[in-house]
């Protein structure tokens, strides 16, 4: 007897039973499912919400025989959910029988039989979740159109190929629509604890994925936008102009037990908002764009100059105000993320280097939207304040942003890529000689694939792409390593030696959205792909530095525009092979603005 069980995955889940009898008798047989129903909130999952006392909920499980449907009822107050277990498409009628569906079967050789079980959540009253129809990724064009129409890569090199693949397979898989606002695309940041809009998830995500898949920026930037905060509320980390750091929707967070519709407190997706913006304009040249949001990016940047700089002093910083709050409010936002030089937790308020870039990156990106709506004067503002902030310092992302000068960035560079925090995979988060460090953390020795993305980005932007290109071989080789080529959240600092594999960290996010995105944007830096739009025309520039384990490879349907580019990298040569973007295409590197060092590549 062969079974096969495959699911998948829209609003509700789809799953098909296929059983093929490849006896020459015929079998009898009992095919049964056990259910159980808890409805845990992801939160009690992950166990944040502490063993959390929940005897007083209602639960309830009602089967028909008519309807072939399971239905099972939780209430907790005012909270309230349903799931509904449809049995369809089979000859044999189901039965409920102890806590099971159970088929009774008799099946003559190389008799087939199937049937399908859909779960049908209902999250709102008469709101009843879709799935897919039966062995919908089988059989689906729609499904194979929206595979073959996303930008595509051909290599001869195996490890790259192969993660490229495995990365866009998973960014389709985690594209997160709300029913409310069906026409917004955003990216999940990961699977399983994170599916759900993130700030600074979302924000990063799009703009690594900007090459292939530019409606999750504009779904990002309508959301986000949408949900920036109005008014002020302590307890949610919520100030005026503030971007959300995530929101949900379940259990825990309805019943205001944690507070996260929305949760504010991230420092660091405001200023990212503003980038993105910019960003997006870039890439699709749509002045309407920066006309529809302009509120929300000034709303941002009153935020980063008020609410983000608590004390005055010229930084940006911050300190929970929430009683429930994230204690450390940047990427990094484990409790123990920041510690200081005896490895004890850093004491709030915290001025990060990172968030000193993104603000001087939010500033110049401000005015150069301003430029494009004829407000010179405000442009010429934020500049000078942008470069009032040219005072900073160190690691990748403040490479990236462009706020290092140029006579620190080689030094910063060579800083990151020592023996203590290059293992020989990817960066680091902390240093191996801190006394704080720990391989197996999740912030404070680890290496992630975005962090490590982003730090390769800065490289190229101050030329070093040799040392960009030796963080991409890192990576790709980690991929190689894991299951099905794909990157996960993050995985373990331990060094690397001849015989040994990367350790994935335990729990963390597979797939995961600037995980998956990180692998676009290392192929665009080490392509040297810009977008820009300069005295009113578009341009997009090649300026490639593949080395030698990457020779040659060949991108197909680079959305930018209103249409497609494909290109072909050779040793000493690039070939533009189909261009309906409306941009024109220049060989070589852009040309240094007056407001910022060289464009980050990938951006």
């Amino acid at each position: 007897m062969a079974l096969t069980l495959s699911r998948t995955i829209q609003e509700g889940v789809h799953e098909d039973y296929d059983l093929v009898n490849h006896a020459r008798e015929t079998v009898r047989l009992e095919l049964a499912m056990a259910m159980e129903f808890d409805f845990a909130d992801m939160f009690d999952v992950r166990a944040i919400g502490r063993q959390r006392d929940r005897r007083r909920a209602s639960r309830s499980i009602s089967w028909s025989d008519d309807e072939r449907q399971l239905v099972a009822t939780y209430t907790f107050g005012p909270f309230s959910r349903e799931l509904r277990i449809a049995c369809e498409r089979s000859d044999s009628q189901p039965l409920w029988k102890e806590g099971r569906i159970v088929f009774q079967l008799e099946l003559a050789p190389k008799q087939r039989w199937h049937t399908c079980l859909r779960w049908l959540p209902i999250t709102q009253p008469g709101v009843v979740g879709t799935t897919l129809d039966c062995h919908a990724l089988e059989r689906s064009p729609e499904a194979e159109q929206v595979r073959s129409g996303h930008v595509s890569l051909a290599t001869e090199n195996g490890s790259v190929q192969l993660a490229w693949d495995r990365a866009v397979m998973d960014m389709e898989s985690l594209h997160l629509v709300d029913p409310d606002h069906p026409d917004d695309v955003v990216p999940a940041a990961g699977t399983p604890w994170f599916l759900t809009l993130f700030g600074r998830d979302s924000l990063v995500t799009s703009m690594q994925a900007m090459i292939g898949s530019p409606e999750l920026a504009r779904g990002t930037l309508a959301r986000l936008a949408a949900l920036q905060a109005t008014r002020d509320d302590p307890e949610r980390d919520m100030e005026p102009g503030k971007i959300l750091h995530e929101i949900r929707h379940g259990e825990i967070a309805e019943l205001g037990i944690l507070p996260f519709q929305p949760y504010y407190g991230t420092h660091d997706a405001t200023s990212l908002f503003v980038v993105q913006l910019a960003h997006s304009y870039e890439w699709t040249a749509d002045r309407d764009l920066l006309v529809r949001y302009l509120p929300a990016a000034e709303a941002a940047m009153a935020w980063i100059d008020g609410y983000g700089d608590r004390d005055g002093d010229g930084f940006q910083e911050y300190a929970t105000r929430s009683s429930k709050g994230f204690y450390n409010q940047s990427w990094k936002d484990a409790w123990d993320a920041i510690p200081d030089e005896r490895g004890d937790q850093a004491r709030l308020p915290l001025a990060l280097c990172e968030l000193q870039g993104y603000a001087y990156d939010a500033k110049l990106r401000l005015a150069q939207i301003y430029e494009v709506l004829d407000r010179d004067e405000d442009a010429a503002r934020l500049r000078a304040e942008a470069h009032r902030l040219f005072v900073a310092s160190n690691p990748g992302h403040c490479l990236m942003s462009g706020i290092v000068p140029r006579e620190r960035a080689r030094r910063v560079a060579y800083r990151l890529l020592a023996e203590d925090m290059w293992s020989g995979w990817g960066i680091r988060t902390l240093s191996a000689d801190h006394p704080a460090y720990n391989p197996f953390s999740y912030h404070t020795g680890t290496i992630w694939p975005h962090d490590n993305a982003t730090i390769a980005s800065g490289f190229a932007r101050y030329g070093l792409r040799t040392e960009a290109a030796r963080v991409a071989f890192g990576l790709f080789d980690a991929a190689t390593a894991f299951a099905a080529n794909r990157l996960p959240e993050l995985f373990s600092g331990l060094p690397r030696t001849y015989d040994d594999f990367p350790v994935q960290y335990l729990g963390a996010n597979v797939p995961q959205a600037w995980a998956a995105s990180a692998i676009f944007r290392l192929v665009t830096v080490m392509c040297g792909i810009h977008a820009r739009r300069e005295s009113g025309r578009s341009r997009i520039y090649l300026n490639p530095a593949l080395p030698d384990w990457l020779p040659e490879l060949t991108l197909r349907q680079i959305r930018a525009g209103t249409g497609l580019l494909s290109v072909h990298f050779a040793p000493n040569e690039t070939e533009v092979l189909h261009n309906t973007t409306g941009y024109e295409v220049v060989f070589g590197p852009p040309a240094a603005r007056s407001s910022q060092v060289e464009e980050a590549l990938g951006r």
